[in-house]
């Protein structure tokens, strides 16, 4: 039951129904920014260059290049349906905690906003964001790791459609067959350069895919793991023992590494 008071006779209704002040300037573009109404966007550096980050109280909303400031607000408004005005920089603690995750920290706490994604895509970036700096997995990985060992093109279509790119490290997930593969924030040139600024050789790693090496095996610890794991890192080229698949390392005794969890990848 909806209880309703008569004001007619209050004083202090009257009083505040005479205020006639105007809003503080922005206060409405404000309240729309912090409830996911409306966003802004700054540009902050990256391994690429200039980069604008979109953002809203809901978290970080859009990733792109900063070649063109009308290009990124046409392309986020198409995308999002929602109206974006820049501002002078990436909020503070925003700015820190993404410097912090490029450099590595996964720690750092960055909220996204993924509004219209799919509940697939969202398990692909999630995904994406466990592969520590430095290291890369292929996109049957990715499938795996998600329960759905099948989707492997459905994966590189949604780390392709990802919005937030290098804050989620889809540069981090490579194609199947060990090869580099496509990057949305400007191409496979641009994943190159972003993999090795975080310590990856992405020539050795295709000369390796091409040579058939999918994964490198220690004959101390007789673990096998994928190529850019922490661990096949430290082995010592004398105890390296490269494996074309993973049936072929397990016939010879090796069991698979706990860390990188490497899972069997068609060629």
């Amino acid at each position: 039951m909806t209880q309703m008071t008569d004001t007619a006779s209050d004083p202090l209704v009257d009083r505040i129904a005479t205020l006639r002040a105007a809003a503080p300037a922005g206060l409405a573009e404000d309240v729309l920014v912090e409830t996911g109404l409306a966003d802004r966007y700054a540009a902050t550096d990256s391994p690429l260059g200039p980069i604008f980050i979109a953002w809203n109280g809901r978290g970080v909303s859009w990733v792109s290049t900063a070649n063109d400031p009308a290009e990124f607000e046409a392309s986020f408004t198409a995308h999002t349906g929602r109206p974006i005005s820049r501002a002078d920089a990436v909020p503070a603690q925003l700015a820190r905690a993404i410097e912090r995750r490029l450099a590595g920290d996964r720690r750092a706490k960055i909220q996204l906003d993924l509004r219209g994604s799919t509940a697939f895509e969202v398990a692909v970036w999630r995904k994406a964001l466990e592969i520590p700096r430095g290291e890369v997995r292929p996109y049957g990985w990715v499938a795996a790791e998600i329960g759905n060992p099948k989707a492997v093109r459905a994966v590189g279509t949604a780390l392709a459609h990802n919005p937030v790119p290098l804050v989620v490290p889809c540069h981090r997930v490579v194609r199947s067959d060990g090869t580099i593969g496509r990057y949305s924030l400007g191409g496979p040139e641009n994943k190159r350069r972003i993999l090795a600024a975080e310590g990856l050789d992405p020539d050795a790693l295709e000369a390796g895919a091409h040579a058939g090496i999918r994964y490198i095996g220690s004959d101390t610890t007789r673990i096998v793991c994928l190529p850019t794991c922490q661990h096949a890192r430290r082995i010592t080229p004398g105890h390296r023992v490269p494996f074309g698949s993973l049936t072929t390392a397990r016939a010879a005794g090796y069991r698979a590494c706990k860390r990188c969890r490497p899972v069997s990848l068609a060629a």
